[in-house]
């Protein structure tokens, strides 16, 4: 090979590498214009951003204390001096607590959605790709859990066990998975018959390198719009579950517990100990389900072509 023709080769390599560069920068620039044209999305962006703000920097802003018990401030209405929001049954300043128990929730709520998605995830795909009986019985596993009341599966594992932020986040999100699984075993049923997996199955590759090369990230659309819906579903479990009593034992505290606490508070009077937890679950659901409705605009061809 004579050097002008190695120049013409190496000249149209470069071309073609700056031309998929080009073409994954226009895709990123338009998925992020047609996220940007949800307004919903960019307020549920916003709202999580304030609620996360909230509760991990406010305590550098408005320090209390959330371990002591303080029985001569009991019910503090709110506005009272240095409690905004008020006080509880026990003294605890009600903004403080808020702050704590958002730390709680959104931790656990991102963490076990996000366990809940990537069990989800390689258990789909496994199945989808595999098909025949690995299919069969991998997927009879998760009809047969599903079959059972999540929320009753939540209460006896968090009976048995001592509910703490991990073992929350383990009970969760071993128990969420089965919603994604069963999501991303359709895309692999659908992924394994493509002409590049059978290529590649052709050329000597495995079946890992199958799942892990080609159906996953060929499925990373739906895996990231199901997150977000996992994130909020997390979240409202974390809830309901210190609701019932299950959650994180005292001095610890989630948006759940203090619901719950707020309830029967309320019959007495104190008011404002159940309406911020309450107000903060809805608009952290809501903002995840915004997020995961614009990804879902992102990711539809659809919109990325039009």
């Amino acid at each position: 090979m004579n050097d002008e023709t190695r120049d013409e080769t190496h000249d149209g390599a470069h071309d073609e590498a700056h031309d998929d560069g080009t073409r994954v920068r226009g895709l990123w620039r338009q998925g992020l214009e047609v996220f940007v044209d949800n307004r919903l999305a960019l307020v549920g962006v916003g709202i999580f951003v304030l609620l996360a703000a909230f509760s991990f920097l406010g305590p550098l802003f408005h320090d209390s204390d959330q371990v002591h018990t303080d029985l001569a401030s009991v019910y503090l209405s709110p506005g009272t001096a240095g409690h905004p929001l008020g006080t509880d049954g026990v003294g605890y300043d009600q903004l403080g607590r808020l702050m704590l128990g958002g730390q709680t929730s959104i931790v656990v709520g991102l963490a076990a959605g996000l366990l809940a998605t990537v069990v989800g995830t390689v258990w789909g795909a496994i199945a989808g790709f595999a098909g025949g009986w690995v299919d069969a019985v991998m997927m009879r596993v998760v009809d047969a859990m599903m079959s059972i009341p999540a929320l009753f599966l939540f209460m006896l594992m968090a009976a048995i066990v001592t509910p703490t932020v991990p073992m929350l986040i383990v009970i969760i999100g071993a128990f969420a998975w089965l919603g994604p699984a069963r999501l991303v075993r359709g895309e692999a049923l659908t992924l394994r018959t493509r002409e590049y997996v059978l290529a590649m199955r052709g050329m000597g590759g495995t079946g890992g390198r199958a799942v892990r090369r080609h159906i996953i990230p060929n499925a990373i659309g739906t895996v990231i719009v199901n997150a977000t819906f996992q994130i909020a579903d997390a979240i409202l479990y974390v809830a309901y579950l210190s609701f019932l009593g299950l959650g994180v034992p005292p001095p610890a505290a989630n948006w759940g517990g203090m619901l719950s606490d707020g309830l029967s508070d309320t019959f007495s009077g104190h008011w404002w100990l159940l309406y911020p937890p309450g107000i903060a679950i809805i608009l952290i659901v809501l903002a995840f389900n915004f997020i995961g409705d614009g990804l879902r605009d992102v990711f539809e061809v659809r919109l990325r072509r039009r």
